[in-house]
């Protein structure tokens, strides 16, 4: 059996994306019969999996969480990372390492010194350097190294259509592959769930649930959101908005903020939730709103959306229109009155309510299925390994 070590250098959580990324890499390993050994950091939730040893570095500093970005601390997670990957590297015989993000960099000098195929998974763009002098500082010398090791890695994997041509200028050419995201669960919710959850979450049945997945961060532009909640609210007192994520003082603060517009009843904070039950929820809504206004990339959430078969309102943005079309989504301005206006058209329209969810559910599991994405990871793992195989010597050019 052939062994992979697979490295990621960003806390485990469930509901993260990048986490899901990885829980998909990893299970679609497994079943391509591969035996992993997924080095990691000390923080989150590593749940077992058949086939994967999980392995955790020390955590000298007892934390809790990591900030995404360049920082100290995952600085020093890196340093743990490299160290017990070399250690692994020389006791045991791997076929490929494999590298997530920054930990790509880690993954090409283990690889080095077992002398085994190395890829380089990208999903972050870190071409834009932010925050402090230091950091801005931390992020140069990762570039550097990253521009560095996509020249030797034996192959690169990117999840977004931006990233390949990216990788492919920093020097990586063909040997730079786009392999794209797929729904967060992969399991359809059983219909007693649903019907459970839409219970739980509406105050009466034949109220409009209306649902919002995702951080309350800048690039979310969850702010629309909020600004047109008080609309459609006086329009339709029969609406109820669930939003998913969040931290707890955001929450808290959103909180007061409905309560001093008597708004309190119109809405449900959830906070995190698992892919499974975030399946379920989406699939009770009959309504999925995606403000965002930033960005050209689809967020991960949109596959959710499509895939729960629930109509989706979006503004028209590139971000959204990189993965909608007016055929799969209600397409709105960039304003609080338009995007209210059109959860409210949706609201008194089941016919396009149900065709835009039975479209968005037929376009995804035709095009982001998970046996497609495992087919494509193991295109570009037969490609490294069969390419090592033809090599005489790794001279490392």
């Amino acid at each position: 059996m052939k062994h992979v070590l697979y490295i990621a250098s960003k806390p485990f959580y469930p509901w993260r994306s990048p986490c899901i990324r990885t829980g998909h890499d990893l299970l679609a390993l497994t079943e391509l019969g591969y035996a992993v050994d997924f080095l990691t950091v000390p923080i989150g939730a590593h749940h077992p999996m058949p086939g994967v040893r999980i392995l955790r570095v020390p955590n000298p500093l007892f934390l809790r969480d990591l900030p995404d970005g360049a920082s100290l601390r995952k600085f020093l997670f890196d340093l743990l990372l490299l160290a017990y990957g070399m250690g692994l590297a020389l006791r045991h015989r791997y076929t490929v390492v494999h590298g997530l993000d920054d930990a790509g960099v880690i993954a090409w000098a283990v690889g080095r010194i077992g002398r085994c195929a190395v890829i380089f998974e990208k999903h972050t763009d870190t071409s834009h350097a932010a925050g402090h002098a230091w950091r801005r500082f931390l992020l140069r010398l990762y570039q550097r190294a990253e521009r560095f090791v996509l020249r030797r890695a034996d192959a690169a994997i990117g999840s977004g259509p931006e990233l390949v041509p990216a990788m492919q200028a920093m020097g990586c050419g063909s040997r730079a592959c786009r392999i794209p995201d797929i729904p967060s669960s992969l399991d359809t919710p059983p219909a007693s769930h649903v019907t459970e959850c839409r219970t739980r979450l509406t105050p009466h049945l034949d109220d409009h649930l209306v649902t919002y997945v995702g951080s309350f961060a800048h690039l979310q532009s969850i702010d629309l959101l909020f600004q047109a909640i008080p609309q459609v609210c006086a329009a339709n007192n029969r609406v109820h908005f669930v939003v998913v994520g969040g931290t707890t003082a955001e929450i808290a603060r959103q909180r007061h903020q409905l309560a001093r517009q008597g708004l309190s009843h119109a809405i449900t904070f959830l906070h995190h939730v698992s892919p499974t039950e975030l399946a379920a929820i989406l699939a009770a809504s009959d309504i999925l709103v995606a403000p965002r206004l930033e960005g050209s990339v689809a967020p991960r959430k949109l596959l959710d959306y499509l895939c729960a078969g629930t109509a989706i309102v979006a503004v028209n943005t590139p971000a959204n229109r990189d993965l909608l079309t007016r055929d799969l989504a209600e397409f709105t301005a960039p304003t609080a009155a338009a995007f209210a206006q059109g959860i409210l058209k949706l609201c008194h329209n089941p016919m396009r309510r149900h065709e835009l969810g039975r479209r968005g559910r037929e376009r995804i599991t035709t095009t982001h299925r998970f046996d497609q994405f495992r087919d494509s990871l193991r295109r570009c793992y037969q490609y490294v390994t069969a390419n090592r195989e033809e090599a005489p010597e790794d001279t490392g050019a």
